[in-house]
């Protein structure tokens, strides 16, 4: 079959993406051939494009996709073709049609649209494991949660809210401290003109918070790090200003016996009940109208250059999605 995919045969800037013509073949035991519909993006494709992520090349690149499955090979049962799936993470996505591990695909509830599961699979599993898994956040906990105004943002909001947490979001600029209060933040502070830690302890009567979770990486470590109660628990799971500095033992001790991990959505996905779980937990939340979905962006994959260049600068809100 004939489609288009866009390949890297280097990593670097954006320009080093290429939308071209390939050739899908038949899927083999295991895999399901899909016609995709729409397309996720997740700052994971910027730390691969860019090369933060050494990958052997050539390489297509993306993470997670809906669509119809066209075609099943050998040992396939869970779905079957006519099905709307969606998967992640499984590198390739930015692609009009492609294979897929079944084992990897999940079938959309039908009250789900596509454009809807690729904005919220990857985003909303990661929200999963981590509020869920990695750290337990329980009705009561003061939780501090950067980019908050970002798609992994914005689901976090509403899902610490409707556990009972007092959710705490950090984000830039006065409209989208607004927007992290619309979706369920309790508080948002401006990174921009306000100091994060002392607007954690005044928010928090000087205690500080029970959990951080940072996904910024070196920029935010100090500020995280004074931002947490005694006992607090660091969850770093991103680094879009460079990786955390190594963290001496001694400092988490002084700073009031801190825990520091980080964790990664493929441990925690990385079985089909593993995957089941945490996609099954974000598509209930969806269609019980908890978890509201905002797609802020809608791109065609011909444009794939500037959306990466958007997005790494920061300049986007919510969920952009991608249309083959």
């Amino acid at each position: 079959m004939k489609s288009q995919a866009v390949i890297l045969s280097e990593q670097g800037a954006p320009s080093v993406m290429r939308l071209i013509d390939v050739d899908v073949g038949e899927p083999g035991p295991d895999e399901l051939l899909m016609e995709q519909t729409a397309l996720g993006l997740n700052y994971m494709d910027v730390y691969q494009r860019s090369g933060y992520y050494p990958m052997t090349l050539p390489t297509g690149l993306g993470l997670e996709g809906v669509g119809r499955v066209l075609a099943v090979g050998g040992n396939v049962s869970a779905v079957k073709v006519g099905d709307r799936v969606a998967y992640g993470p499984v590198l390739g996505a930015y692609a009009r049609h492609r294979t897929v591990p079944a084992a990897r695909a999940v079938v959309v509830p039908n009250d789900i649209s596509d454009e809807v599961a690729a904005a919220v699979l990857m985003k909303g599993m990661t929200v999963e494991y981590l509020m869920c898994r990695a750290f337990e956040v329980k009705p009561g906990h003061d939780v501090l949660f950067y980019a908050a105004s970002g798609g992994v943002g914005h689901l976090a909001g509403q899902w610490g809210k409707h556990i009972g947490a007092r959710m705490i979001g950090v984000t830039s600029g006065p409209e989208n401290c607004k927007a992290a209060v619309e979706y369920g933040y309790d508080a948002a502070i401006d990174r921009l003109s306000e100091d994060i830690a002392a607007r954690v302890r005044e928010l928090t009567d000087g205690r500080g918070v029970d959990v951080v979770f940072d996904s910024v990486g070196k920029a935010t470590f100090d500020a995280s790090i004074e931002s947490l109660a005694v006992r607090g628990y660091f969850m770093s799971f991103g680094a879009t200003t460079g990786e955390a500095p190594p963290v001496p033992a001694s400092l988490l001790q002084h700073k009031g016996s801190l825990y520091f991990c980080r964790p990664t959505l493929a441990n925690y996905v990385d079985t089909r009940e593993g995957l089941e779980l945490s996609a099954g937990r974000v598509f209930d939340l969806v269609r019980a109208g908890v978890l509201k979905v905002n797609i802020s962006q809608r791109r065609p994959l011909s444009e794939i250059v500037d959306v990466h260049v958007a997005f790494e600068a920061g300049s986007t809100t919510g969920s952009t999605i991608l249309i083959p």
